[in-house]
């Protein structure tokens, strides 16, 4: 266990940016650990990530319902529809060379950064009427700040199965996809998307990590998982407390650059 120490601040700074950007932190570490361990089967890559995430979402979600951002009725629904999906991702990673695995990773990464770093034309945001037919909801924080917003709940469960399937597959707990989704898609407030995607995450990543585990797939990397752990549930709480210092846009700039420079290195890495 003493040789893995050095990954407990490593999860401390994962816990903390990806609790902050709402995306589980995933999206981090599982590239890291694909750089750090390149023999490794992408199968244990992926277990060791999916359930490291789960502590990180799981910690964040104590954080920010102390906030009072968590929209729990769309969370719930959401949620019921990743479950499906998280379940046939983690019976799909045994399946994938790890080569193919990092090329679809790279890829993943570069398209949703340029999702976000590029605005979307007003046109291409659907008409008015269309957000007015919506799921309305209002959400008060704990500091007053009154968040309402409408958006379209079908979309939000075809996006969330998919999501599920993805997350699960790579490891990365779903909020690289989960929180741009939220934002640009269906109109979520920044901090109530990146709160609301954490809640998600937590409920996701555990169904994911729970048929790796029945299906044999954590054959190794536990003492890994737990120092990693250790150190996101402290991160988290501290990624949590920052989020309020920082404006929604900067937190959406900051995903996409880090989604971009992990995604061109592995891509350089493995090709």
């Amino acid at each position: 266990m003493l040789v893995y120490l050095w990954l407990l601040p490593v999860g401390f700074l994962v816990g903390i940016f990806g609790t902050l950007i709402g995306a589980g932190g995933g999206f981090i570490l599982a590239p890291l650990l694909l750089l750090l361990y390149p023999q490794e089967p992408a199968g244990i890559i992926t277990c060791i990530s999916l359930a490291v995430v789960f502590f990180n979402a799981a910690s964040g979600s104590v954080a920010y319902a102390r906030m009072r951002r968590i929209d729990y009725r769309t969370g719930l629904l959401f949620s019921a529809a990743t479950v499906p999906g998280a379940v046939l991702g983690a019976l799909t990673t045994t399946f994938i060379p790890r080569r193919e695995f990092d090329l679809v990773f790279g890829v993943l990464m570069l398209l949703v950064a340029a999702f976000l770093l590029f605005p979307m034309p007003a046109a291409a945001k659907g008409p008015a009427n269309a957000i007015r037919r919506g799921t309305t909801r209002t959400l008060i924080e704990r500091d007053g700040t009154t968040h309402t917003y409408t958006f379209s709940s079908g979309l939000g469960l075809a996006l969330s199965g998919a999501v599920g399937y993805l997350s699960s597959l790579l490891g990365t707990g779903g909020g690289i996809i989960h929180v741009p989704a939220l934002i640009r898609l269906l109109n979520f407030p920044v901090h109530v998307a990146t709160a609301t995607s954490h809640f998600i995450l937590a409920i996701m990543a555990l169904s994911g990590t729970l048929v790796h585990v029945a299906a044999g797939s954590f054959t190794h990397g536990i003492r890994r998982t737990l120092v990693l752990s250790a150190g996101v549930l402290l991160g988290a709480q501290f990624g949590a407390q920052l989020s309020g210092r920082v404006h929604g846009n900067w937190i959406v700039r900051l995903l996409a650059l880090a989604l971009a420079f992990a995604g061109v290195r592995i891509l350089t890495l493995a090709y």
